[in-house]
């Protein structure tokens, strides 16, 4: 009976559901960062996971056009691309749009990034499929995955989506330690915006209440 009751208990334990993130119910640091194929971006070209095989570190960030703290955003991860993203450089940026509504189509998408002068891809998945394996409930939110592909970061760029009013910048530290390869002293944090506007609508997250 004492072996029949082990053997029950280490079953249940396997059987158990990997743990997720703190702030993301799929996810979890640590965790291989799910790979998008064939996304078409706003450069009418189709990209990868994998065209970024040479790059030590990665950041995906999920936006889009119709969510005004993402907007709000835009100029932080501008700057972010300038920084570590340049021609030459060990990181890749990333920029993807999972909302199906027609501001955030691909026709829009192309208007705002050459309004806003993006220099890194931006890419539409109509199937809303990468963004549900990566967990993503926000816009924006952003994770660093390091040169394994391994999620070492996920959560908001920043503490507070007024610019002016930042305290701690939590993805520009975990970019610096992944291309150190380090872990982060903050691996997660809340992402602050609006919700991802998935098939079935959701509202407007009420973490956006700083904006």
């Amino acid at each position: 009976m004492i072996r029949i009751a082990a053997l029950v208990s280490l079953l249940a334990v396997c059987a158990a559901p990997a743990r997720a993130g703190k702030y993301n119910a799929v996810l979890n640091i640590g965790d291989t960062a799910p790979p998008w194929t064939d996304l078409e971006g706003v450069d009418g070209k189709r990209h990868s996971l994998s065209d970024l095989d040479g790059k030590d570190v990665v950041i995906v960030a999920f936006t889009c056009n119709s969510c005004p703290v993402a907007t709000d955003y835009e100029d932080r991860i501008i700057a972010l691309s300038k920084k570590y993203a340049g021609p030459g450089g060990k990181v890749g940026l990333v920029a993807i749009n999972v909302n199906l509504i027609a501001e955030d189509r691909l026709p829009k998408m192309k208007e705002r990034a050459a309004a806003k002068g993006f220099d890194f891809p931006y890419l539409f998945d109509e199937t809303q499929n990468i963004g549900k394996a990566f967990g993503a409930a926000f816009t924006p939110e952003f994770f660093v995955l390091d040169r394994q592909r391994k999620v070492v970061y996920m959560g908001g760029m920043d503490d507070n989506s007024n610019a002016a009013e930042v305290k701690h910048n939590y993805l520009d530290r975990a970019v610096e330690a992944a291309l150190a390869g380090k872990a982060p002293e903050v691996a997660e944090a809340p992402a602050i915006g609006c919700r991802v506007r998935y098939a079935r609508g959701r509202a407007r997250s009420d973490r956006s209440k700083d904006k």
